[in-house]
């Protein structure tokens, strides 16, 4: 049966599939990056990975995989299938594709970030689907965003479009990485949320799932953390719509697990924002922890699209 391999690497986990060409998912598996033993380890844990999963593909599926696909976190070249920095991961300027098509035995092996990876998917087998125009807007650790158009995403000149989690909202908010003060990723993240509800309940241990739990109860210190960071998540998306107009704007990641609790106070909030703006549609997204995987699986199929056309 015919399929390419789908390979997302994030800080800790990697999931995997094997996928067929409507987009079935004929295998899955996830691994550890094992990145405590260090950058090459956590390469090497990549290649190996892929390397099994074409080995399953031979023998269950009859056949070898086609092609790859791997979604990874940080700064990417995709266009010359470079990994080229990941905090998390340690690594730096990474010839990944080069790397995996070697161990791959010269199939063809498409690279992408992470978060455009995901957006890919949503929007074409996920909440986007129905939207020739949407923004992808995933809040985990920090926030990053995808934008589609016409079933594609955008990277911008240099692969950094999207990074609405460094929008500055409160120039006089907390300092943040990337070198500014006050950016919608140091308010708004899961991460956010975790620091100030553990800082605002007095539990270290404390973080964003049990924030939303406590304002579900009624915890007027968690509603007075949640709508904090409901108000500034409102600012950052409201300037993102007014540059970009999507159609719809899909909100993933940990935070999103919280459902109406989230959702309900956004909808409000950007709506009481927006003055001469069309209000987009503002959906939960739809697949998940699966995202990055799937849209492995498309930059493979693409790929292979692309090399026939040619």
């Amino acid at each position: 049966m015919k399929h390419v391999i789908a390979l997302d690497v994030g800080g800790t986990g990697m999931k995997a599939a094997l996928v067929g060409a409507d987009g079935t998912l004929l295998y899955e598996a996830r691994r550890a990056t094992g990145r405590e033993r260090g950058p090459d380890a956590v390469v090497e844990s990549v290649l190996a990975f892929a390397a099994d999963l074409r080995a399953y593909g031979q023998e269950h599926l009859g056949e070898s995989a086609l092609a790859a696909g791997v979604a990874v976190p940080g700064i990417v070249d995709a266009e010359n299938g470079i990994a080229v920095y990941a905090a998390n991961l340690g690594w730096r300027d990474v010839p990944m594709r080069r790397l995996l098509g070697e161990r791959l035995g010269g199939v063809p092996v498409a690279l992408g970030h992470d978060v455009r990876t995901g957006g890919l998917a949503e929007g074409r087998i996920g909440a986007g689907k129905d939207a020739d125009r949407f923004l992808f807007v995933p809040l985990g650790t920090g926030i990053a965003g995808a934008i589609g158009i016409a079933g594609t995403i955008e990277a911008g000149a240099h692969g950094y479009a999207g990074e609405i989690g460094h929008i500055v909202i409160r120039p006089d908010g907390p300092d943040c990485p990337c070198g500014q003060r006050g950016c919608l990723e140091t308010l708004a993240s899961a991460g956010a949320v975790s620091r100030a509800w553990a800082a605002a309940s007095g539990d270290p241990d404390a973080d964003a799932a049990d924030c939303a739990k406590a304002v579900e109860s009624g915890d007027p210190k968690a509603v007075a953390v949640w709508l904090n960071a409901v108000d500034a998540l409102a600012a950052g998306l409201v300037t993102a719509l007014t540059l970009l107009d999507p159609r719809t704007l899909i909100i993933g990641g940990g935070l999103a697990e919280a459902g109406e609790t989230l959702f309900t106070p956004l909808r409000a909030a950007v709506e009481e924002r927006v003055t001469f703006q069309k209000l987009p549609h503002i959906a939960p997204a739809a697949l998940g922890d699966t995202a990055g995987c799937l849209g492995a699986g498309l930059l493979a199929w693409d790929l292979l699209s692309t090399e026939v056309s040619a």
